[in-house]
């Protein structure tokens, strides 16, 4: 892990644009092939981020790996019908590759692998997370989620909000597939012919699996690597003390080992070329983050309140709980970096200072 002050100290005075090889994304229930045996599908999503890349390389013997499925919606299941009978009706479906747990990659894993009697291939701590969310139901859940956030500050409505809103990951996923073929950092997938390694992400998920083909010059990276914005880098409930930032960016240390003319397929966003830069970017944007962070931790602060530092604008409570996840990230470095310090107040409130 390098230190922050090497990070600053690299970070280049002029950085050459992205290149987009492809201006605008498929039509709803269309493909675009950006590389030879490679396509791209684009779906819906609900939020603000209102899109997820989806990718379908060809496979031996006439097949197709998909990866990543979309949310678990009925929208995404009508998608994906009219795909199946129409642009990929030349192929038979031969595996699924999920990047990783998040409802937006994994939501119609259960769905398509029934469907067309395929496996799900993924990270096993990936799987296991995105199984046991979809299972739980218990009262305990939400009695965590409930004193997590109250210990970083919020306030009654925000957590009655918790409360009630309760398990929302069961909501956006169709089903849980109970098997999985199970892949780590390393391994090498063989898909018609041509070896994609698997390049372990981290900080934004468990064990986020990036693919690369040498042969082809491509790297999907999932929310590991995205064109415009940074992938959300949290703390959450299940994990309180959890350091995810050291992991996120031991991880674009590792992907700027790539080639820089490297075809890179995001999950949201255009594809580019430009990796090395893309990863100047983001570590230079989580320095600046971290330095916001550190000079509001003057005098004894709350999360929430290094949050309103971070995060200028009116937050819903979607972006709230993915906010708070964001600060509490940059916190835990800095407490990792022993350069803040945290201790719970008299209300039994997170309080941060600088050391």
């Amino acid at each position: 892990m390098q230190r922050l002050t090497e990070l600053s100290e690299s970070r280049p005075v002029s950085l050459p644009p992205l290149i987009h090889p492809f201006d605008q994304p498929p039509a709803s229930a269309q493909v675009t092939v950006v590389a030879p045996g490679i396509r791209w599908i684009r779906m819906p999503l609900p939020f603000a981020l209102d899109h997820i890349n989806l990718w379908a390389l060809d496979d031996d013997n006439g097949g197709l790996a998909l990866v990543d499925s979309g949310l678990g919606s009925d929208e995404t299941k009508a998608l994906w019908q009219t795909l199946l009978a129409g642009p990929l009706a030349g192929s038979t479906p031969s595996r699924l590759v999920a990047t990783h747990f998040h409802p937006d990659h994994m939501g119609l894993a259960g769905w398509l692998c029934q469907r067309l009697d395929i496996e799900l291939t993924a990270t096993l701590r990936e799987w296991l997370f995105g199984r046991m969310l979809w299972l739980e139901e218990s009262e305990e859940f939400n009695a965590n989620q409930v004193r997590h956030y109250r210990r970083i500050g919020f306030d009654a409505a925000q957590l009655e909000g918790v409360r009630s809103r309760g398990n929302t990951y069961r909501v956006r996923i169709e089903q849980m597939p109970v098997r999985v073929v199970g892949i780590r950092h390393g391994d090498n997938l063989t898909i018609a012919g041509r070896q994609w390694r698997v390049i372990e992400g981290g900080g934004h998920s468990p064990e986020h699996a990036c693919l690369y083909c040498a042969e082809a010059g491509v790297l999907i990276s999932g929310d590991q690597i995205l064109p415009r914005i940074s992938p959300i880098v949290g703390v959450w409930p299940q994990q309180p003390e959890s350091e995810p930032l050291s992991l996120f960016l031991d991880a674009l240390t590792r992907l700027n080992e790539l080639p820089e003319d490297t075809l890179v397929l995001p999950s949201h966003g255009l594809p580019f070329r430009g990796l090395h830069t893309r990863v100047a970017e983001l570590q230079a944007h989580h320095i600046e983050r971290l330095e916001r962070t550190l000079a509001a931790c003057d005098q004894p602060v709350t999360a929430i309140q290094v949050l309103r530092v971070l995060f200028k604008r009116e937050l819903d409570a979607h972006q709230m709980g993915f906010a708070t996840a964001e600060t509490l990230a940059h916190l835990h470095h800095l407490m990792h970096r022993g350069t803040v310090t945290r201790e719970a107040g008299d209300d039994g409130v997170w309080q941060f200072r600088r050391r």
